[in-house]
């Protein structure tokens, strides 16, 4: 199948989604808003996430507050407007990397077979056999809070998550005849790498790096919900989960409800988009 072909089947799938299938095509739209909301914070936000309001602790929602206020005054909407920023950045920084590495693995042990196959497979296992969340709590215990230690811890846990599927992939078509003339034919390995396999092994790798967001957006979220992650007073929605939750007890449960609300609403949007990509670009539901 030549990139030509893959770029077709690829525009075919997206508008099938989108005609025959309003399920994902209504998880795609949930999608792009909030991508969009994230982009275009500053414009949409109506107040500085961080801007204190003494006067208007636990605001109820009003005309100036639309979703109410938290416990120290802040607006909630512009904080959770704000918030779709690091929350949608960091989980998007571990499927990049993740599926950067995986793939680029997933090739080369098709590629090269053998020991390095074997060698590459089990360094894969073992990995996976670590959650990601878990390796994420690990590292920045010992690195200090922050995203970038658990956004790169996940990372390598999600590698195997690309890897071995990829690779199964990887090998039947590094196997068919197209290969081997191509090769006959004197082609450099990376141009075969670039032009043939890559194309033709892209339906999985969207679908899943779509799935794998959903993934990592949640394992992020809790990261920032036990201090680990993103810390106050940066707007995150897992974050806004961890500071609302005491203003529960006191039955002030706005911050808690909306930021879940949203991470919720999110994390569905992703697999059901990668559930319907899949069975549009692969034939398969996940």
């Amino acid at each position: 199948m030549s990139t030509y072909q893959i770029a077709g089947a690829l525009r075919g799938g997206r508008r099938r989604v989108a005609v025959a299938d309003p399920v994902t095509a209504a998880a795609g739209c949930v999608v792009v808003l909030v991508v969009l909301v994230a982009l275009f914070a500053p414009l949409i936000a109506p107040y500085d996430p961080n801007a204190v309001d003494p006067a208007a602790v636990y605001a109820g929602p009003s005309a100036e507050h639309w979703l109410g206020t938290d416990d120290t005054g802040r607006d909630i909407l512009s904080r959770l407007i704000h918030g779709a920023r690091p929350s949608l950045i960091a989980p998007a920084a571990v499927v990049l990397l993740a599926t950067t590495a995986g793939t680029t693995l997933a090739i080369a042990a098709a590629w090269a077979g053998g020991w390095a196959d074997r060698v590459i497979s089990g360094v894969l296992d073992v990995i996976f056999g670590f959650p990601g969340l878990i390796m994420a709590v690990v590292a920045a215990t010992i690195f200090g809070p922050g995203l970038l230690v658990p956004v790169l811890a996940m990372s390598i846990a999600y590698v195997p998550m690309i890897a071995r599927v990829l690779r199964n992939s990887a090998l039947k078509e590094r196997n068919l005849p197209y290969i081997a003339a191509l090769q006959l034919l004197g082609t450099p390995t990376w141009r075969i790498w670039l032009r043939h396999l890559l194309p033709n092994l892209l339906p999985i790798v969207i679908v899943q790096a779509t799935v794998g967001f959903g993934y990592a957006l949640l394992d992020i979220a809790a990261i920032s919900f036990i201090g680990l992650g993103a810390q106050p007073p940066q707007a995150e929605w897992g974050l806004m989960v961890s500071s609302g939750y005491p203003g529960i007890l006191s039955g002030q449960a706005g911050q808690v409800l909306y930021s879940g609300i949203a991470l919720v609403i999110v994390v569905i949007a992703f697999n059901l988009l990668g559930s319907g990509l899949s069975r549009k670009l692969l034939g398969e539901g996940l």
